[in-house]
């Protein structure tokens, strides 16, 4: 583990948020169906464990409802528990986990209700595979992580909070069976279509990635990676919501591909140099807020707010206003590049932004075959496999942990020790997994085409000059994107 990682991330917690790391990840296990109380000791020996025997087969078939409503049941002699309390084995226990739900005063976006509804419509191994299609490349640790320091260490809060945001990448936004599954050549593909409406949402996401609104390069003093916004480019009414919304995720997801730990979190730069009441457009900016609070809580390391006009102190005061206080904390302004500084050598501030770094955006278009692994279905599924395995090793030593904690306390602190390096083992194992997935799973973009992302997810922040080679948009579609995604991880 890196010596400089920050706190509440795997390897550095205290022994509290280790207990509350294991308290979420019992009550996620529930709600996965996976999860087994541990048996009785007999004459010193704890009954091996199994995998969880909710499901039930009725002809030739697992009864996925009877599943979901066995997880929430409440067994006879539970005793009321108040939320936030820890019974006696160390793991919250709620009787009824679809009941749980975050207070009316921190739930602005509606997580509760999302919540509910994945619980409702979902069968435990639909939310399993959602998950593990969610860790991609993280350590499972640290994404749960994420949500247990947004919720402030409250491992129920954090479920609800987990839950819905799976809900939202699968049921509204389809970012992994769509955005991320069809990407750029599918917009292109999109843009020579006969139907108005389809050709439309390719063009307007393809002209914000064609001229620059906002892109990803370099890092700060950091280390995070940084998303520069050129707030002077957009114009409301320009690209349909949707397409806006697609493109912010888009972005964000790609500036996922490019954390490596101890760096979990990112740098937004919102360049307002020119910045005119033309540009201002509340509904995309309520959506990135939403997406930073509610549904990847924690990933953003700073805010700078740079060059911005005093037309824009009115806007502020509004925009501060919907923002959550430890958000609103990360925004800086910075007037001129010796403020910039303090977050960024001047070395690595382009010359745009009045620093030395002579680099300019441009858009490379396409590749017609740069997805053809995508279609690879053999390859994929082959892959898919080793995860399905890898996961599953993962749970169990998961489970081994959680009830590990109930031993006596010399052999307690020696299990701990050795279930969190089993965990880390296996987690560096899903990591090369994904990788050697990728191909299979996401659509290539533009920092995989200038070597910013290279095989095997090795990262080149500042690649040679000569790998980038711009090209003009292709006279017509030359290949089509795949109509459907990939199933989820088993």
């Amino acid at each position: 583990m890196a010596p400089n990682m920050p706190p509440g991330r795997p390897g550095t917690l205290t022994p509290e948020e280790e207990g509350k790391l294991r308290e979420l990840w019992v009550v996620t296990m529930k709600v996965f169906g996976v999860y087994e109380p541990a048996a009785p000791e007999t004459n010193g020996t704890a009954t091996p464990l199994s995998p969880s025997s909710d499901t039930t087969e009725a002809d030739g078939r697992k009864d996925k409802k009877k599943s979901r409503l066995n997880i929430f049941r409440r067994h006879k002699g539970d005793k009321d528990t108040e939320p936030g309390s820890t019974p006696p084995s160390g793991t919250a226990t709620p009787s009824d986990i679809s009941s749980l739900s975050i207070a009316d005063e921190d739930d602005k976006h509606g997580q509760t209700k999302d919540f509910k509804a994945a619980l409702a419509n979902k069968a435990p191994e639909d939310l399993r595979k959602a998950f593990w299609s969610m860790v991609k490349h993280d350590h499972p640790d640290a994404l749960l992580l994420h949500f247990l320091r947004a919720r402030k260490w409250d491992a129920e809060r954090a479920l609800v909070m987990l839950i819905s945001t799976m809900h939202w990448r699968a049921e509204e936004m389809h970012v992994d069976d769509d955005i991320i599954w069809r990407g750029e050549l599918a917009a292109l593909e999109d843009s020579k279509s006969d139907d108005p409406k389809v050709k439309k949402e390719g063009d307007d996401f393809l002209a914000q990635m064609r001229m620059g609104k906002s892109f990803l390069h370099g890092v700060d003093k950091e280390g995070r990676p940084m998303c520069i916004v050129r707030v002077r480019l957009h114009r409301q009414g320009e690209q349909s919501e949707q397409s806006l919304e697609r493109f912010t995720v888009y972005t964000i997801e790609t500036a996922r591909m490019l954390l490596r730990p101890p760096v979990d979190t990112a740098t937004v730069i919102f360049d307002m140099t020119n910045f005119s009441m033309a540009n201002m457009d509340y509904t995309p900016v309520k959506f990135m807020i939403k997406c930073f609070e509610a549904n990847y809580p924690e990933s953003l390391g700073a805010v700078l707010v740079h060059k911005a006009p005093w037309v824009f102190n009115a806007i502020w005061t509004i925009i501060r206003g919907w923002l959550d206080p430890v958000v609103a904390g990360k925004v800086h302004f910075t007037k001129n590049v010796e403020e910039l500084e303090a977050f960024i050598p001047k070395s690595q501030i382009p010359t745009e932004l009045g620093g030395d770094e002579d680099w300019t955006y441009s858009y490379i278009e396409p590749d017609p075959k740069e997805n053809s692994l995508l279609s690879d279905e053999e390859a994929r599924e082959g892959l898919k496999e080793e995860r399905s395995e890898l996961v599953r090793k993962y749970e169990s030593t998961v489970l081994e942990w959680i009830h590990a904690e109930g031993k006596e306390e010399r052999e307690k602190t020696k299990s701990l020790e050795e279930r969190r390096r089993e965990r880390d083992t296996v987690a560096e194992q899903l990591r090369t997994n994904y990788w050697k997935l990728d191909p299979y799973l996401r659509a290539r973009t533009l920092y995989d085409r200038t070597g910013v992302i290279g095989e095997a997810g090795k990262l080149e922040f500042y690649p040679k000059k000569e790998k980038v080679t711009p090209t003009a948009p292709p006279p017509q579609a030359t290949a089509a994107a795949p109509e459907t995604s990939p199933d989820d991880v088993d």
